[in-house]
């Protein structure tokens, strides 16, 4: 049986703004039947970290926030601590970004909240019972919500090839110890050749693994995390992933994540992502490269899997732009795995329906 997934393209006018349609999407989707008065109800996006800006614009929040207290619900903004050394590292650097992106209070008037604390370490431990994980680690305040939405802006990623629902929701409540067990198995490595001896990586390194020795960065094996971050942060592109074990593992473990962070929730949750931006890296980057290919709209749907499945689908469907990381690489059919060529995307998508999270096939209605 396929899923229902509601979309809306870019396109508006006096009598319909898309501030509007965001709206239109909630109501479609039947968000509106997981909120119940007096609920407390997380609406998990991504703040963007300092210098970024390809996350969803506030104003769009604002207009779900509002819908869900319409329904007498108590909606507050919440994400979980990074690992890496970036502005959003702990709650009192998070909600500083947050507000300075445009999230604050009188704006989109719901409180913020780090779900898992001030220093990363207020998390639940939800027991899932699979392939790799017995138990995951999810941030306390989104755990203990009554119900969840999930904001998503979908783009690639350089670690899973793209980040779309699954991704926001496993990695992104994840607590901080929570997402090093999702890392444990990414091995970065530095080219000499390429390397430039500016020391960037080893500033944004959680571990203090990296250092520059005769004017190139070297990786102590022994400290490195996994966290990845490097990888973005080079600015030559020095530094890749070596997968010491199939790159299928980090998928399956975000997937894990994922089903832990709304295994208590009864199905009390929906999902919305915007296909806007799609900038081949994730927002936790401290910059947005051009995007890849145009705005195309934004989707709604109760079912994660259905909704990822379909936003890559209408990327895939796209022209490359030209300026974007992917010109002069002619008609490239699937955009993240020309980005990405040793990450098959796939795996995510055919992992989270074998345990149950949703299905591939999908139903795409206008609205």
């Amino acid at each position: 049986m396929s899923a229902k997934v509601y979309f809306t393209d870019m396109r508006a006018g006096n009598d319909l703004s898309l501030l509007d349609k965001v709206e239109r999407l909630f109501v479609r989707a039947g968000l509106q039947e997981i909120i119940a008065p007096e609920e407390l109800v997380a609406i998990k996006l991504h703040f963007g970290e300092r210098g970024n800006t390809g996350y969803v614009r506030p104003q769009f929040v604002r207009r779900i926030v509002d819908k869900v207290k319409e329904l007498g619900g108590k909606p507050f903004l919440t994400d979980a601590n990074t690992l890496y050394k970036g502005s959003r590292a702990n709650a009192v650097d998070h909600l500083q970004t947050a507000v300075e992106n445009g999230f604050a209070y009188a704006v989109m008037g719901a409180p913020l909240i780090i779900a898992d604390g001030l220093s990363g370490k207020e998390y639940v431990n939800v027991q899932i019972s699979r392939k790799h994980f017995n138990e995951v680690k999810i941030g306390a305040s989104a755990y203990h919500a009554d119900a969840l939405i999930a904001v998503t802006h979908f783009k690639g990623h350089e670690l899973v090839g793209f980040g779309g629902v699954l991704k926001n929701l496993g990695m992104g409540l994840g607590s901080r110890s929570g997402k090093l067990m999702m890392h444990s198995d990414v091995h970065p490595v530095v080219s000499a050749d390429k390397c430039k001896g500016c020391a960037k990586c080893g500033r944004w390194c959680p571990a203090g693994a990296i250092s520059v020795r005769q004017k190139v960065s070297v990786i102590e094996p022994g400290k490195c995390i996994g966290c990845g971050e490097c990888t973005v942060t080079c600015p030559a592109g020095a530094i890749e992933i070596d997968w010491q074990s199939e790159p299928d593992r980090m998928q399956e473990k975000i997937v894990e994540y994922a089903e832990g962070a709304i295994k208590n929730k009864n199905g009390k949750y929906g999902f919305i992502s915007f296909v806007t931006q799609v900038t081949p890296d994730c927002d936790c980057c401290g910059f947005s490269d051009a995007p890849l290919v145009r705005d195309i709209g934004i989707l709604a749907s109760r079912d994660p899997v259905a909704l990822d499945q379909a936003c890559v689908d209408l990327v895939n469907r796209e022209k490359v732009l030209p300026g974007s990381r992917l010109a002069g690489k002619g008609d490239v059919g699937d955009k993240f795995l020309a980005l990405y060529p040793g990450i098959d995307w796939r795996r995510q998508l055919d992992y989270a329906e074998e345990i149950g999270l949703g299905t591939r096939k999908y139903e795409l209605i206008s609205c």
